[in-house]
């Protein structure tokens, strides 16, 4: 694929709240147009498209890892992201929705906070310059899962394909007995590596170095502070009713995080060499899938069998991995088939089986 090409769709993630912004604007029925945009014309896209399974040369991977422009449009995001969702509780303060219109609205918020702001917090939450890891933490905070960042680095990449890992999906299990074993163990698992940390570092649970007591605090006080400026700006006795909406949107948002989740790992184990130690975490523990619109839209994270042997790299080198278990589609299409468990099953379980034997033989 032309470089040009690649570096102009990447931008395709600004489409979202783009979407968003326009159908409030035009008013009704158009509030959906940015759920039916992500669900409905991606996956056709994703079908007459097809995937995209090339990778970039080895010898110009270096280069292209170091070209500032992919972290550009990252940052970029981060800026945008929280004036974004600023502009979106000024409206829930201001503009009287219908019924209709606010379902849309805030159907349509969490698809930009959640389905490219967590997928750029992941990206950005995996590098070593602090900038980077400042901008994870700061677009986490306003999704309400700032252990995310705790969790995902020290508890998931390293237990995944574990029965001790929360956000690897068992084979038979739905995603909504997966949400909330995934969310509450997650949470409580960022709260033990935390401690174990200060534990190491002799340094007290009750202090400022506490990485989890900032970051159970740090959204609500968020929450709160936007709430109360926004209310007394517009002069509108809306201080509830905007709290209400950015508590709403992050758990629609941390919601599409977990379908992701449910989605990347389902049914795939590492094989337990002695008691309590697996084999080392491999392109075989994760579902890939190259299709070329929505890794676009997601900054390549469908690739992420390569993601999970090599973390840090950055997500315009992530290769395609013709060897791992493949998606049949891309992840808009997968997370409307995990939403319905029968049909789900029916798909993924059938998937495994052919996956395994063709491993097998």
């Amino acid at each position: 694929m032309k470089t040009m090409v690649k570096k102009i769709g990447f931008f395709s993630a600004f489409i979202i709240p783009a979407l968003v912004i326009a159908g409030f604007y035009a008013g009704g029925w158009w509030n959906y147009a940015t759920a039916a945009f992500v669900f409905l014309i991606i996956p056709l896209l994703d079908y007459w498209l097809g995937l995209n399974q090339e990778n970039v040369p080895e010898s110009q991977v270096k280069v292209v890892a170091e070209d500032y422009y992919y972290r550009f449009i990252t940052f970029l995001w981060t800026y945008f992201q929280l004036g974004f969702l600023f502009w979106a509780m000024w409206q829930i303060a201001v503009y009287p929705f219908t019924t209709a219109e606010l379902i849309g609205f805030c159907l349509g918020v969490p698809l930009v906070t959640g389905g490219i702001g967590i997928t750029v917090a992941h990206e950005l939450g995996h590098k070593k310059p602090a900038i980077e890891r400042f901008y994870a933490q700061l677009l986490l905070m306003t999704v309400c899962y700032m252990h995310f960042y705790i969790e995902h680095n020290k508890g998931h990449h390293v237990r995944v394909g574990t029965p001790s890992d929360p956000a690897t999906a068992r084979r038979g299990e739905s995603f909504y007995a997966f949400w909330w074993r995934s969310v509450s163990k997650g949470y409580l698992s960022a709260w033990r590596i935390e401690t174990e940390r200060l534990r190491k570092k002799g340094l007290p649970f009750f202090s400022h170095h506490n990485m989890m007591i900032w970051y159970t605090a740090l959204p609500i006080v968020l929450g709160v502070l936007a709430a109360l400026v926004i209310t007394l700006i517009s002069k509108e006795p809306a201080f509830w009713r905007v709290l209400g909406f950015f508590f709403l949107q992050s758990v629609l948002a941390f919601t599409l995080l977990e379908l992701v989740n449910y989605v990347e790992h389902y049914g795939l184990v590492r094989n337990e060499i002695a008691p309590g130690r697996y084999e080392r975490v491999n392109a075989m523990h994760s579902w890939n899938a190259s299709q070329l619109v929505s890794n676009f839209f997601l900054f390549q994270l469908q690739r992420h069998s390569d993601h999970h042997v090599y973390a840090h790299k950055r997500y315009q080198v992530l290769d395609h991995v013709a060897e791992s278990p493949q998606l049949p589609a891309g992840y808009p299409a997968m997370i409307l088939l995990a939403l319905v468990p029968p049909l789900w099953f029916a798909v993924m379980d059938k998937k495994l089986d052919q996956w395994k034997h063709a491993i097998a033989s």
